[in-house]
C-alpha cells in the first residue's frame, strides 16, 4: 500500500484548498522527506486528514460524527462553510480515491459527513454507502483502522512510555499498542465455557440425588409386586359379573322400549286410517272428473293457449295503429323546426338538401373568423415579446388607447436618454460591452485595494496588539528572578532547621527512650523490657513534651508553602519568558508579512489611491455611479427599439379586428346559433329516424292482420273437432271442461299423497306383527328378580370395584415410578459421562489458559508478542546504533525492559537509565518493528514518524537520518518526518513547510 496523493481543504488551521502529489516532484527524487513547522501550525492535522479521508476516524479524537465536530469545535476551519479530505493511494489490485467531505446548510447547521470511494483507473465511483467506505478501504489496503496507525502512522510517545513500565503495565501498553486484547478475551472465554459446561454436569447430580430419595426398598417393592397381582385378579371377577348385571337390566329397558314402540305403532296406524277416509271426502271427486278429462288434456290446454294469444294480437293491433298516428305528427313538427331554422319552407323531399347547404355556409364563416382569430393573437404575442421590458399593457378592447400610451413613452424615453448622454459625456457610447467590462474592472479593483488597505490595517493592529503584550511582560520577567532567589534562600533556611530539629528529636528519643516507654505501659499487658505485667510506676505519668513535635511541623508546613511559591514562580518566569520569545518571534514575522503586503499593495493599487479629500468609498461609489448611468441608458436605448417595433404591430391588430368583425356580422344574418353542426345534425338525424319508423309500422301492421287471421281459423278448426268428444263424457261445453281439468303438479301431488297414506297404513300393520313377535322372545330370556333389585346389586359391586382399582393404580404407580426412576437414573449416567467426553477439552482448555480475569493466557500472548517484538525491534536497532540490544528482564532484574550495553562488554542496563536521545533511538526502532508486526502480510510503501527528533544529539541525529534513508532506498518506502527541528531543514531538501499568519491560519509549501 503507497499513499499517491492528499488533498485537503479548510481542515483545523489549514485554511483553503491544499495538495501533496507525491507522484510529482520534488517527491519522485527524494523519498525521504520532513513536515515541519512551529507547534500548532498543522503538522499533524496532514497525518489526520489521511485517517480521516479513509476511515472516518482520527487518532486523537476517535470516530467522526456531526455532534462531535460541533461539541469540539474541531475538523471544520472556523468561519468557513465546507471541508475536505482525499487521499489517492495504490493496494493490491489498483488505485484508489477515498474523500471525507461536510458542509453548513443554509441555516447554518452542519449537514451530516459524506464518504466517497472511486477507481482512479477508470474514474467510475463504487456504489458504496458512506458508513461502507472505510470497511471497503480496510479490504483494499490490507490493513484495518488500528493496524493502519500503528503500520503507517508511527508515534515514538507510546513507545517512550512502554520501555519505562513495569511488567503489569507493560502488558497493558503491549495489548492496546499491538491490538491483541482478543487474548484476554480468549481466557475469559475459556473459563467461561467450562464453567457453562460443568453448570449443567452439576445440575445433573443433583438430579441423581434427588431421584435416589424417590426409590421404594428391595423390600417394599416386592410387597407391593404381590399385592398388585391379588388385587388385579379380583378387579376382574368384578367386572365380569357387573357385566352380567348391566346385561340383565339392559333387557329390561329394551322389554319396556318394546312395549312403548307397540302402543306407538298402533297410534299412527289408526292416525293413518283417519288421513284417508278426510283425503277421500276432500278431494275424492274433483279427482275423479280430472280422470275423466284426462285424456283431452293437451287439447283444453291449446284451447285455452290459442284464446289467449287471439286476445293479445288485437290489443298490439290497436297499439301499432297508435304509434303510426303519432309518427305522423311528429314528422309534421320536424318539418316546421327545419323550417324556422332554414328561414324558409321545406318539403320531406327538401329537407335534408336545405340543411347541407346551411351547414356549408355557415362552416366557411366560422373558418375565416378562427382564421382570423389566430392572425389577431399572433400579432399581439409578438406585441407583446417585442414589449416585455416596457411597462405596458396591450387593451384588446381599445388598441388605440394603447397606441397613443406607447407613443408617450417613446417620447419620455427619448427625454431620458439625452439627459443620459450629458452625464456621459466621454464614454464611447457605440461600444457598449467593452465600456461595461472596462468600468466594471476599474470598481473591482477599487474595491480590492479597499479590502487590501482594511487588512492591512488589521495586521498592524495585531502587530500592535502583541507589542503591548510583551511591554507588559518585561517588568514581570525583570521582578521574577528576585522572587526567586528570596523563595530559594528561604527553602535553604527551612530546610536546614528542619534538619536540625529533627536532628535534636532524635537524640531526645535515644536518651528518654525508656523514659518515654511509660506512655504505653498498659495493666495486663507484658512491659517489652522485662516482661512484668503489673506496672506500678505507670501511674502519675509525667507529662509529655510535645512542644518539638509542633515546632518541626509548622517548619514543614513553612517549607512546603515556600517550595510550592518557588515551583509557581519558576513555572511563571518560564511561561513568560517563553511567551515573549514567542511574541517576539510572531511580531517578527507580521512585521516582515506587513511590509512585503504593503510593498505589494503600492505595486498593485498604488495608481489606484484617492485623493486626499476623497476615500476608497468615494471612488468606488464614483465608479459605480458611471456604471449604473452606462446601464441605465443601455435600458432606454433598448426601449426606444422596442417602441419602435411595437407600433407597425398594433396598426395590423386594429386592421385583423376589423375584418373579423365583418365575418361575425355575416355569420349572425344567416345564423344566430351556437353550433351549426349539432342543429342541422340533430334535424336531419330526427328526420332519418321518423321516415325509418314510419316504413317500420306499416311493415308490422300488415304482419299482424296475417296472425289474427290464421289464429282464428285454427280455434275455430279445434272447438269443431273438441266439444263432440267432451259431451259424450258428460260435459256440457268446452269452458266446463276447462274447469274441471287439473294442473298437472296438482294431479299429481293429490295423487302422491293418497298412495303415502295407503304406505303408512301398509307398514304400521308389517311392524305390529314384527314387534310382537320380538317382545315374545324377550319375555323367555327374562329372570323374575325385579329391576331395582338387580340396580342395587350393580350399585354395591360397582362401588368394591372402584376402590380395589384406586389401590391397584396406587400400587402401579408406585412400581412404575420405582422403574421410570431407575431408568432415568441409568439415562442421566449415560448423559454425564457423555458430557464429561465433551467438556474434557473445555476442561484442559480451563486449566491452561483460563481465568475470570483473562491474565493467564494474555500474560503468555503478551510474552510471546513481547519477543517477536523485540526481535523485530533489535533488527532495526541494529540499523540505527551498534551499541544497544533491547531483552527482557531476568529473573533477579527489575521487571522494566533492559538496554545491553555491547560497548559495555554486553552489560544489562535498565532503559529507566537511558538518556532522552538513546531512549528515542529505542522507541524508533520499537515502533519500526510494530509497522513490520502489523503489516507482515501487506506491503507497506508509506511511513510518517511523528515528533521526538529534538532529544537527539547532532550525531545520532545524523545517524537516524542515515537509517532512514537506507530503509527508504532498500524499500522504496516514502517516509515522512515530522519534527520542528531546525537542523532537519539542512539534512532534508524536500519539505512540506507550515507557517502560521497572525489571523492563526496555517500556509502549506512544498520546497526540494
Amino acid at each position: 500500500m503507497k499513499i499517491l496523493k492528499i488533498e485537503f481543504k479548510n481542515i483545523n488551521s489549514l485554511k483553503g484548498a491544499h495538495e501533496i502529489d507525491f507522484t510529482q516532484d520534488p517527491f519522485p527524487g527524494s523519498s525521504l522527506f520532513a513536515i515541519t513547522g512551529p507547534t500548532g501550525s498543522g503538522k499533524s492535522t496532514i497525518l489526520d486528514v489521511i485517517s480521516l479521508a479513509l476511515f472516518n476516524n482520527i487518532p486523537r479524537m476517535g470516530k467522526i460524527s456531526t455532534s462531535e465536530i460541533n461539541k469540539t469545535g474541531a475538523i471544520l476551519t472556523r468561519n468557513q462553510q465546507e471541508a475536505m479530505a482525499a487521499v489517492t493511494y495504490q493496494g493490491k489490485s489498483g488505485k484508489y480515491r477515498s474523500q471525507w467531505s461536510i458542509s453548513t446548510a443554509r441555516t447554518g447547521n452542519l449537514r451530516d459527513y459524506a464518504m466517497e470511494l472511486s477507481n482512479v483507473e477508470t474514474g467510475k465511483l463504487i456504489d458504496l454507502k458512506k458508513s461502507e467506505v472505510p470497511g471497503k478501504n480496510e479490504e483494499l489496503i490490507g490493513l484495518n483502522y488500528n493496524q493502519f496507525i500503528k503500520a503507517v502512522l508511527l508515534a515514538q510517545g507510546e513507545f517512550a512510555h512502554f520501555l519505562r513500565a513495569k511488567k503489569e503495565e507493560r502488558g497493558e501498553l503491549l495489548e492496546k499498542i499491538t491490538g491483541t486484547g482478543i487474548y484476554r478475551q480468549l481466557g475469559i472465554k475459556a473459563f467461561q465455557k467450562y464453567k457453562d459446561e460443568n453448570r449443567e454436569i452439576q445440575f445433573q447430580q443433583n438430579r441423581i440425588d434427588a431421584i435416589k430419595e424417590q426409590l421404594l426398598s428391595a423390600e417394599l417393592y416386592k410387597k407391593n409386586t404381590e399385592e398388585l397381582k391379588q388385587k388385579d385378579k379380583l378387579e376382574n371377577q368384578l367386572k365380569t359379573e357387573i357385566e352380567k348385571l348391566k346385561k340383565q337390566l339392559e333387557l329390561k329397558e329394551k322389554i319396556r322400549i318394546q312395549k312403548k314402540e307397540i302402543s306407538t305403532r298402533e297410534i299412527q296406524k289408526n292416525t293413518a286410517e283417519e288421513e284417508l277416509k278426510t283425503f277421500d271426502k276432500e278431494h275424492g271427486y274433483p279427482l275423479k272428473q280430472h280422470e275423466k278429462i284426462e285424456d283431452h288434456a293437451e287439447e283444453l290446454r291449446n284451447w285455452t293457449l290459442l284464446k289467449k294469444e287471439l286476445k293479445d294480437l288485437e290489443e298490439e293491433q290497436k297499439k301499432i295503429q297508435q304509434s303510426k298516428e303519432q309518427n305522423t305528427a311528429n314528422r309534421t313538427a320536424c318539418l316546421k323546426d327545419a323550417a324556422n331554422l332554414l328561414a324558409t319552407q321545406v318539403t320531406s323531399e327538401t329537407i335534408i338538401e336545405s340543411l347541407d347547404s346551411l351547414f356549408r355556409k355557415i362552416s366557411f364563416l366560422d373558418e375565416e373568423r378562427r382564421a382570423k382569430g389566430h392572425e389577431f393573437r399572433a400579432l399581439r404575442d409578438q406585441f407583446q415579446s417585442e414589449t416585455r421590458q416596457l411597462p405596458i399593457k396591450l387593451a384588446e378592447e381599445n388598441i388605440k388607447k394603447t397606441r397613443e400610451e406607447l407613443k408617450q413613452l417613446g417620447e419620455v424615453s427619448e427625454e431620458k436618454r439625452k439627459r443620459l448622454k450629458e452625464q456621459l459625456e466621454g464614454i464611447d457610447l457605440k461600444d457598449l460591452p467593452g465600456q461595461k467590462q472596462q468600468l466594471s474592472a476599474r470598481l473591482d479593483l477599487s474595491r480590492q485595494a479597499w479590502r487590501k488597505e482594511e487588512e492591512l490595517k488589521n495586521i498592524a493592529a495585531e502587530v500592535k496588539k502583541f507589542q503591548t503584550e510583551e511591554e507588559s511582560l518585561k517588568p514581570k520577567i525583570k521582578s521574577l528572578p528576585g522572587e526567586i532567589e528570596t523563595a530559594k534562600n528561604k527553602c535553604e533556611l527551612l530546610t536546614e532547621r528542619r534538619e536540625k530539629l529533627n536532628l535534636k528529636k532524635q537524640n531526645h528519643l535515644l536518651q528518654a527512650k525508656f523514659e518515654e516507654q511509660r506512655h504505653i505501659l498498659e495493666d495486663g499487658k507484658p512491659c517489652p523490657l522485662c516482661g512484668a505485667l503489673e506496672h506500678p510506676f505507670a501511674n502519675a505519668l509525667p507529662g509529655k513534651d510535645d512542644a518539638l513535635e509542633t515546632e518541626i511541623k509548622e517548619t514543614e508546613e513553612e517549607l512546603s508553602t515556600w517550595s510550592k511559591k518557588l515551583s509557581v514562580t519558576e513555572a511563571d518566569l518560564r511561561h513568560h519568558r517563553t511567551r515573549q520569545e514567542a511574541l517576539r518571534k510572531e511580531i517578527k514575522n507580521i512585521q516582515t508579512q506587513l511590509y512585503a503586503q504593503r510593498e505589494n499593495f503600492e505595486e498593485k493599487y498604488g495608481h489606484l489611491k484617492p485623493a486626499e479629500t476623497n476615500s476608497w468609498e468615494k471612488l468606488c461609489d464614483n465608479w459605480q455611479g458611471k456604471l449604473n448611468s452606462l446601464e441605465a441608458w443601455e435600458k432606454e436605448q433598448n426601449s426606444l427599439q422596442a417602441i419602435e417595433a411595437g407600433i407597425p404591430l398594433l396598426d395590423k391588430l386594429m386592421k385583423v379586428l376589423e375584418k373579423g368583425k365583418e365575418i361575425s356580422q355575416e355569420r349572425e344574418n344567416l345564423y344566430k346559433g351556437r353550433d351549426i353542426s349539432e342543429d342541422t345534425g340533430d334535424l336531419k338525424t330526427r328526420w332519418t329516424r321518423l321516415s325509418q319508423e314510419e316504413k317500420h309500422l306499416n311493415s308490422s301492421l300488415k304482419n299482424l292482420k296475417d296472425k289474427l287471421e290464421s289464429h282464428s281459423r285454427n280455434l275455430s278448426d279445434l272447438e269443431n273437432e273438441l266439444l263432440p268428444a267432451l259431451q259424450e263424457k258428460g260435459f256440457p261445453n268446452i269452458t266446463t271442461a276447462r274447469k274441471a281439468l287439473m294442473p298437472e303438479a296438482e294431479c299429481r301431488a293429490l295423487r302422491v299423497k293418497r298412495e303415502e297414506i295407503h304406505k303408512r297404513i301398509n307398514e304400521a300393520i308389517s311392524s305390529l306383527k314384527l314387534l310382537d313377535s320380538q317382545l315374545d322372545e324377550f319375555k323367555k330370556s327374562d329372570l323374575s328378580d325385579s329391576e331395582d333389585h338387580l340396580q342395587e346389586q350393580l350399585k354395591e359391586k360397582q362401588q368394591k370395584l372402584t376402590e380395589i382399582s384406586a389401590a391397584c393404580r396406587e400400587l402401579f404407580s408406585s412400581i412404575k415410578n420405582h422403574d421410570n426412576n431407575l431408568k432415568q437414573l441409568q439415562e442421566i449416567g449415560m448423559q454425564i459421562a457423555e458430557k464429561e467426553k465433551k467438556i474434557r477439552r473445555w476442561r484442559l482448555l480451563d486449566e491452561l489458559i483460563g481465568d475470570s480475569k483473562g491474565k493467564k493466557f494474555n500474560d503468555f500472548a503478551q510474552d510471546l508478542s513481547l519477543s517477536q517484538l523485540l526481535h523485530l525491534a533489535n533488527i532495526r536497532l541494529k540499523d540505527l546504533s551498534d551499541r544497544y540490544r533491547i531483552d527482557k528482564p531476568e529473573n533477579q532484574e527489575d521487571d522494566g525492559l533492559v538496554a545491553i550495553d555491547e560497548h559495555m562488554g554486553g552489560q544489562r542496563r535498565s532503559v529507566k537509565t537511558l538518556s532522552g536521545g538513546e531512549t528515542f533511538i529505542l522507541s524508533l526502532s520499537m515502533a519500526l518493528a510494530l509497522s513490520d508486526l502489523a503489516s507482515r502480510n501487506v506491503e507497506i510503501n508509506s511511513l510518517f514518524i511523528d515528533e521526538g527528533f529534538g532529544t537527539l544529539d547532532p550525531e545520532t541525529l545524523d545517524q537516524t537520518l542515515d537509517t532512514l534513508e537506507k530503509l527508504q532506498a532498500e524499500s522504496e518506502k516514502t517516509i515522512g518526518i515530522i519534527s520542528h527541528v531546525d537542523s532537519l531543514k539542512e539534512r532534508i531538501a524536500t519539505q512540506i513547510q507550515l507557517q502560521r499568519n497572525g489571523q492563526g491560519y496555517s500556509s502549506l509549501e512544498i520546497i526540494g
